[in-house]
């Protein structure tokens, strides 16, 4: 019994390391990848869900560990993937949610001050048109990781 109530527990605190909320806007499983030293890019990932009965957009991105950080989309155009800055920020649906990952929408923080290590957390500010600023931290999975995983347990991506 013990080790059951121990291993709720842990698996309990290990969804919430990724979770932030402000209002009716919640970010979870919210990751990036390891970089090489002298990286000056990353990509980041996250579920991004508002429970609230309008729309909000997400229209900015910041990091203390980056220079700069961005929305972009990738798409095909002409066999070619092509990503751009989303200029227009990320619409959150009512009662919906908009999931960033590889391959498709997700954030960009560019300049990095230093390497992104597997298993540190990245700070990364989120700017909502509605919703206000939300802290989350981003998990730092392998540079190979195509999906967040906690164990046996797969979140997002």
């Amino acid at each position: 019994m013990r080790f059951f109530s121990f291993t709720a527990v842990i698996f309990a605190t290990l969804s919430m390391l990724s979770s932030a909320f402000a209002g009716e806007i919640a970010v979870t499983s919210a990751w990036t990848r390891a970089t090489l030293p002298g990286a000056k890019v990353a990509g980041g990932f996250a579920m991004i869900t508002n429970s609230g009965r309008t729309n909000d957009r997400l229209i900015g991105v910041s990091s203390a560990v980056a220079a700069k950080a961005e929305l972009h989309s990738m798409k095909m155009v002409d066999d070619v993937m092509v990503m751009r800055p989303m200029d227009g920020g990320l619409v959150i649906p009512a009662g919906g949610s908009a999931e960033l990952k590889p391959g498709g929408n997700h954030l960009m923080l560019m300049g990095l001050s230093e390497a992104l290590k597997e298993g540190e957390k990245v700070p990364v500010t989120l700017k909502f048109e509605s919703g206000g600023e939300i802290s989350i931290e981003m998990m730092v999975m392998p540079a190979n990781a195509k999906e967040m995983k906690h164990g046996g347990h797969k979140h997002g991506g």
